[in-house]
């Protein structure tokens, strides 16, 4: 069986962070490994507290699972502090060896901050280069390069160039917070290649979309699908658990 190690924070409510994403990997059929970054309490409304993990045991985390067993890829999501972003940064092997899928938490469905300047400053340094495929949500893409956020599907691709320009090797510029009646996804990739992945936009909210969405790709380049086709896979994923 394949296997993804996912590098993120707990959701005491389950609908997103660690359950969700090992909820994921199971339904693609492939086994998770999990080093914790962060214990957090939350429900669907609201986080109640936040408990970070010492960056020395996340990385000894990170040590123990690669050498469990062979990892096809890797997922990273809630990091939390700089000093964790970097300890993290450290324990990866090679992005040649093992694809990496960094979904860029900067902050909780309710609002609050996941991750300060401190904290996203040495994400784009020390992260972005090692990322194969980084996936933020059209806030998150603006807060990593420090403008306003996009509103025309121009300034979404624009800002997904940009952020390749920091070092991943592709960038999937999630739609869920643009209007209209299509949820359109763009994949920029770092070769100059601009790929549209678009669905109905449900009605319906849905915790935790964005974690799916990462260990989804995830789960599908261990399996050994290309970049563009394990996307189409994981927005399918979760489109279903939207119309659900």
């Amino acid at each position: 069986m394949s296997a993804v190690l996912v590098i993120a924070g707990t959701d005491s409510s389950g609908g997103a962070g660690l359950t969700r994403d090992v909820a994921t990997l199971a339904s693609f059929g492939v086994a998770a490994l999990c080093a914790v970054t962060a214990v957090t309490a939350q429900s669907d409304a609201r986080v109640l507290a936040i408990e970070l993990q010492p960056p020395g045991l996340v990385r000894a985390q990170i040590a123990a699972a690669l050498a469990t067993q062979r990892v096809g890829a890797i997922k990273v999501g809630m990091l939390g502090s700089a000093a964790i972003v970097t300890a993290v940064a450290a324990a990866l092997p090679p992005r040649e060896r093992t694809p990496l899928v960094l979904d860029p938490v900067l902050a909780a469905s309710s609002g609050r901050a996941l991750l300060d300047a401190a904290g996203r400053a040495a994400l784009r340094a020390a992260l972005l280069p090692r990322a194969t495929l980084l996936t933020p949500n059209l806030p998150e893409a603006a807060m990593l390069l420090e403008v306003a956020a996009a509103q025309t599907p121009e300034e979404i691709v624009a800002q997904g160039r940009a952020l390749c320009a920091l070092g991943p090797q592709a960038v999937l510029m999630k739609g869920g917070h643009a209007a209209g009646p299509t949820a359109t996804d763009w994949l920029v990739c770092s070769d100059g290649a601009v790929h549209e992945l678009s669905a109905p936009r449900s009605a319906a909210g849905c915790r935790g979309t964005g974690c799916a969405l990462a260990a989804g790709v995830a789960a599908a380049l261990a399996c050994g699908l290309a970049l563009l086709p394990a996307c189409t896979r994981a927005k399918q994923h979760v489109t279903a658990l939207l119309t659900a």
